[in-house]
């Protein structure tokens, strides 16, 4: 009694402890920084949690710690060292508020999911060896605590922890034990919360269960398709009774009175079963029940049991299937309900944190950043006043969230389906609390079924089994989320519905028919079955079990297979090498699907034909992304070609997310191997590439994987590059860079002699060249050019020419489908007027051509009308000749352009290569040695040309190329060797390069490229150093695009010549090389020409204020990318200078973390 009343004593004192800190924060106020520190601490005395460690001034030491300093890195590079309000290693970073706004307010959601924002960006900074925590905490002091988990720690996003509806504890509910133990195991356990750990530990008890049963069944006669169709409907039963959709217990006791009366077994489930067919009053369990038809139950025969057997399903019965892991369990029944896998129950299976490393990437991190912009859209039009608006906003999102469509063309047991299913009900949860908050009836909603659905979730799979079981799968994962998402409120009737949104068929062909291949005596070719193994007497190790034979056979007709359409695409296609294709599929299928899809090189992988199909669906916009496992052997050259191909497709693929090389658990048989993972996307663009820095085994299926993040430009062998696609056009380079005219009509070309009759004071002929003329050596013809005089003056003041004009080149014009070419007939179709403004007063200008095996620049002279297939760079400074010529430029042009025509010739895409390009700032002597330099190229080329008429500049630097790579020299490469003095010219390139690298600042990259092959052309296969240095190389070159746009962003432009482009700047002043981008810092304001303000040109460029909110909000946050700026410095950059709509969307975007105002400066926080 005593210890009793000393036990009541304890609570007692313990209720009052935990009433009083209630009562104590309730009624606090104050500010953040006042208060956040002493709450803490006192709610970790109430737990009996230990308090926080003094912080030390090495970080390696604060594991526990308020304020522990993090180093983030600002849009333009600069390091900035930010604070975590309490840390506590590998458990959670914790960010405290004191918002002072009403609880469950659209204005103070904003605050918690800016808060949640900011503690995500301190998490993505803790240095890599520390591991990212399983938890973000967001404290609203003294009212409100909400928890956000990541339990795989790898990457992705944190999300509502247990689900959206119950992931707020507010300070009463410290009142109950079960919210205190889930913060003390927060603070001391918090990987124990991962409730997919105690979920597995059901499904596989679950799983053994069914297996056993079912053994039992086939061992009494029953087949195996009859017992897996019987234990399905058997375990959705006993589902739906622990979710409540049958009457509490009904099932389990209607089981446990027939366990001494086996002969009404199956009599009386079959009673029962065709009751959930209909719907409405069941005998069997004495009350009404839902209509569950959706053709599960449509055949409601039961299989007879025998007293042991009953008790088999009565054991699983008993166990609580509220806690069945879908994710897992589509894979354990496989194998329980399969005679042939029932041996690899006990394998390891695909652990949910691996499958959800590939959906994130693929699918919940597109829609998470679309959510983001329409918080901040909803946020900006309650701020107009305009709460309809941001209704809409949010419900549209929703809308389109309900109506999206994923498939997975491989979908096995629909373990990738069911995962995605959670996530975009968690996304969804918090768009209906938003709409909650803004006065939005959820209830309305739920009664139109506009929900997230197993409807959304397509697949494709050959495996009939394995296909009905990933639609149940689906339908139990849903109800799930129903349940907790709504509680006790049952779902509209029917429960379930055929949606026939698994198809059970091949994903690569479809065929008219099949014939059975037969050998010369008439009887069926067989092979191995491709799925039966058996122990190797040798080894014991699986091996084909050749006994197991299945006939082959050939396809009919085969056709390429049609998928469902489809926003996203995931999955986990088969692991068929391409040298085992023939032994597991047959000889027939594999030449059938060869056959088909023939843009498949042979010696491809299985798993690739799967590749290249979703990157064709993703390039042409049917689908928005796809993700796939595949084999680590993708970035062998046989994979690698298939990526290869979908990379350089026009238009491109671009690679959002890849993991190399990556622990997995095959599903078919529970063996551990590696994988790839890839992300495709539309367009160029940049992604993510996670290198596994650690791993080491745990006690479950999975490994612990501590991964590490870069960002670049993903290339087909799945390595990190620059992503040039995000540098932006320099206002130094502006204006200068043109094509050549357009002639459409070949009368417009004569030889000298016919020029010199016709004009012979040669006012209206002029010499010709194109890209031809500068790749291989002038042809020495000129060009009839009467721009700008009319029809009428020509006739006047030129009647040969016009005569010659009008009987040769017109009838040319008179064909071209083109009005206005037509009707201009005498003058070039395209006569490039700024190009020509640009030349007019210089002497020479620089050209190359825009599609060149190699890339070269040459001088050309003021009287030559260069022509559409050259780029003419209006400059006559030898020191832009220089750069432009060298290594570091042609790299970027390389890598920046496209290609073009049969040879895959390299193109020079003046927005990309030239436009983007940050010149250097060399100092005087630096920029004379380039000068000289580029003078001597140009000369040295020009003299052996006219000296040797054959010798072509393609062939030159052909032998070039040889020279460096190595290659021995043939008869007609040593002629042009002698010719060209190829050595002097190796030499003079050499030294160009490393004074150009000079200029930069970068001699260490001078040392590891200069001499080597590729240096004007693409060189496919570069030693794994070279590769290295060349995308350090178009590193630094991005980075210094950044600083260069950061500072015209502030009116400083570098420009190449300032005469012409900005006439009034300053004369030049001295340069200074660049910083390399580890310490990059602001330069100098001279440059490869001269500083000065922006004015009137970036007036010129104003674009126009969006109409959308979305679109809206994408500018402004587009126009503080690289520098800060002020809001009317923001408001500027568009015409009329929406202010107050500019004011609108910054404050929305302070609110909810996405940008922090510093000084009366707005800078993104991404």
């Amino acid at each position: 009694m005593a210890e009793a009343a000393e036990v009541a004593k304890a609570a007692d004192a313990a209720d009052g402890s935990i009433d009083a800190f209630i009562e104590r924060w309730s009624k606090a106020g104050g500010s953040e920084r006042a208060n956040y520190q002493l709450f803490l601490t006192e709610l970790c005395a109430l737990l009996g949690l230990p308090t926080p460690d003094p912080a030390s001034r090495d970080n390696r030491d604060n594991a526990y710690v308020f304020e522990r300093r993090v180093v983030m890195r600002e849009p333009d590079g600069s390091p900035r060292d930010r604070y975590i309000d309490l840390y506590r290693r590998g458990a959670f970073v914790l960010e405290a508020k004191q918002s002072g706004k009403a609880l469950d307010t659209s204005g103070w959601d904003s605050a918690m999911v800016a808060a949640h924002k900011q503690a995500d960006q301190y998490v993505r900074a803790l240095p890599a060896d520390e591991g990212r925590p399983p938890f973000i905490v967001v404290v609203d002091v003294g009212r409100n605590i909400e928890l956000y988990a990541e339990f795989s720690r790898s990457g992705g996003n944190y999300t509502a922890f247990p689900d959206p509806k119950h992931f707020r504890i507010r300070l009463a509910d410290l009142r109950r034990p079960d919210i205190r133990e889930r913060l003390s195991t927060l603070w001391l356990d918090p990987m124990r919360l991962d409730p997919s750990r105690e979920s597995a530990r059901v499904t596989r008890q679950i799983a053994d269960q069914l297996a056993a049963l079912a053994k039992s069944l086939e061992a009494g006669g029953h087949g195996a398709e009859d017992v897996a169709s019987f234990l399905m409907r058997a375990l959705f039963t006993m589902f739906a009774e622990d979710v409540g959709l049958l009457p509490e217990r009904g099932f389990t006791q209607l089981l446990e009175r027939l366990h001494g009366k086996p002969a009404n077994f199956a009599p009386m489930l079959e009673s029962l079963w065709q009751s959930m067919n209909t719907g409405g009053f069941s005998p069997i369990l004495e009350d009404k029940v839902l209509r569950f038809n959706g053709g599960l139950f449509a055949d409601s025969r039961a299989i007879a049991l025998d007293r042991d057997q009953l008790e088999l399903l009565l054991k699983a019965s008993r166990a609580d299937w509220r806690y069945v892991e879908p994710a897992i369990f589509g894979t354990l029944l496989e194998r329980a309900l399969d005679p042939r896998e029932r041996h690899k129950l006990g394998a390891h299976y695909t652990p949910r944190a691996y499958v959800e490393r590939l959906v994130l990437p693929t699918i919940v991190e597109p829609l998470r950043a679309e959510w983001g912009e329409v918080q901040v859209a909803a946020l900006a039009y309650e701020k107009q006043g305009k709460r309809k608006d941001a209704i809409e906003e949010v419900r549209r999102f929703h809308r389109q969230l309900c109506e999206l469509r994923v498939l997975d063309p491989a979908c096995g047991s629909g373990n990738f389906l069911y995962v995605t299913l959670e996530h975009l009900k968690r996304l969804e949860g918090e768009v209906l609390n938003l709409l909650h908050d803004l006065g939005e009836s959820q209830g309305l909603l739920d009664l139109q079924g506009i929900t997230v659905g197993p409807n959304q979730f397509l697949g494709l799979e050959i495996n009939p089994r394995a296909a009905r079981i990933a639609e149940l799968v689906l339908w139990i994962g849903y109800l799930q989320w129903h349940f907790r998402t709504h509680g006790s409120i049952n779902p509209p009737e029917p429960v379930l519905r055929d949606l026939k949104n698994i198809e059970n068929r091949d994903a690569l062909i479809a065929v008219g028919g099949t014939r059975v291949l037969t050998g010369d005596d008439g009887k069926p070719l067989t092979r191995w079955d491709g799925l039966s193994y058996k122990p190797s007497p040798i080894t014991g190790e699986p091996v084909p079990d050749e006994a197991c034979q299945v006939e082959q056979l050939c396809y009919l007709a085969p056709a390429k297979a049609a998928w469902p359409a489809a926003d996203y695409i995931v999955g986990n296609p088969p692991f068929i090498g391409a040298a085992t294709m023939r032994r597991a599929l047959g000889d027939g299928y594999v030449d059938a699907v060869r056959g088909t899809w023939k843009a498949v090189p042979d010696s491809a992988d299985f798993v690739m034909y799967w590749w290249h199909i979703a990157g064709e669906a993703v390039r042409s916009g049917a689908a928005r992304r796809f993700g796939f496992i595949t084999t680590n052997s993708l970035r062998q050259t046989f994979n690698r070609r298939v990526v290869q191909a979908q990379l350089e497709a026009k238009p491109p693929l671009s690679l959002a997310f890849a993991i190399p090389d990556h622990p997995w658990v095959d599903a078919a048989d529970g063996a551990a191997v590696r994988i790839a993972m890839t992300v495709g996307a539309a367009g160029e663009g940049e992604g993510s590439l996670l290198s596994v820095r650690d791993e080491c085994e745990t006690d479950g299926d999975e490994r612990n994987v501590t991964l590490v993040e870069s960002r670049g430009s993903l290339h087909a062998d799945l390595r990190i590059g620059a992503n040039l696609s995000a540098s932006a056009p320099m206002l130094a380079n502006s204006r200068i860079a043109n094509r050549g005219v357009q002639i459409l009509a070949s009368g417009f070309i004569v030889s000298p002699e016919e020029a010199e009759r016709l004009d012979p004071l040669k006012q209206l002929s002029v010499p010709y060249r194109n890209g031809k003329d500068i790749t291989d050596r002038p042809r020495g013809v000129m060009a009839l050019d009467p721009y700008p005089m009319s029809e009428v003056e020509l006739r006047t003041r030129a009647p040969d020419v016009f005569q010659w004009l009008l009987t040769r080149a017109k009838p040319e014009r008179d064909l071209n489908p083109r009005a206005t070419y037509r009707d201009n007939w005498w003058l070039f179709g395209e006569n490039q007027p700024l190009m020509r403004d640009s030349i007019r007063q210089l002497e020479r200008f620089i050209v190359t051509a825009i599609t060149a095996r190699h890339r070269m620049f040459q001088f050309l002279p003021s009287e030559v009308m260069p022509d559409q297939a050259l780029l003419v760079v209006a400059s006559d400074d030898a020191l832009v000749h220089g750069v432009l010529s060298s290594r570091v430029h042609v790299a970027w042009a390389l890598a920046a352009g496209g290609r073009l025509g049969v040879g895959n010739d390299p193109r020079y895409n003046k927005t990309r290569c030239f436009d983007t390009f940050p010149f250097p700032a060399p100092t005087p002597a630096q920029a004379d040695a380039i000068r000289q330099l580029a003078e001597q190229i140009d000369a040295h080329r020009k003299r052996q040309q006219a000296a040797h008429p054959g010798l072509a500049l393609t062939g030159l630097y052909n032998v070039l190329e040889k020279l460096r790579s190595g290659e021995a020299l043939g008869a007609k490469d040593k002629a042009l060797h002698e010719q060209g003095l190829v050595s002097v010219l190796r030499t003079l390139h050499d030294e160009l390069d490393r004074a150009v690298f000079a200029a930069y600042g970068w001699a260490d990259l001078a040392d590891a490229l200069v001499g080597l092959p590729g240096a004007t052309t693409p060189l496919p296969d570069k030693p794994d150093t070279q590769a290295a240095a060349e995308e350090e190389l178009l590193a630094r070159l991005v980075a210094l695009n950044a600083a260069r746009a950061a500072e015209e962003a502030q009116g400083q432009v570098r420009w190449l010549r300032p005469a012409y482009q900005h006439p009034g700047s300053a004369a030049p002043g001295p340069q200074a090389a660049i910083d390399t981008p580890e310490d990059a810092s602001p330069e100098p304001a001279a440059a490869v020409g001269t500083a000065g303000t922006v004015g009137n040109l970036a007036a010129a460029a104003k674009a126009a204020w969006p109409k959308t909110m979305r679109d809206q909000i994408a500018a402004v946050l587009a126009s503080l990318h690289p520098a800060p700026l002020a809001a009317a410095a923001v408001a500027a950059t568009f015409k009329r200078s929406p202010m107050a709509s500019v004011q609108a969307v910054l404050d929305a975007l302070e609110d909810l973390g996405r940008v922090q105002q510093d000084a009366g400066l707005y800078r993104r926080t991404d």
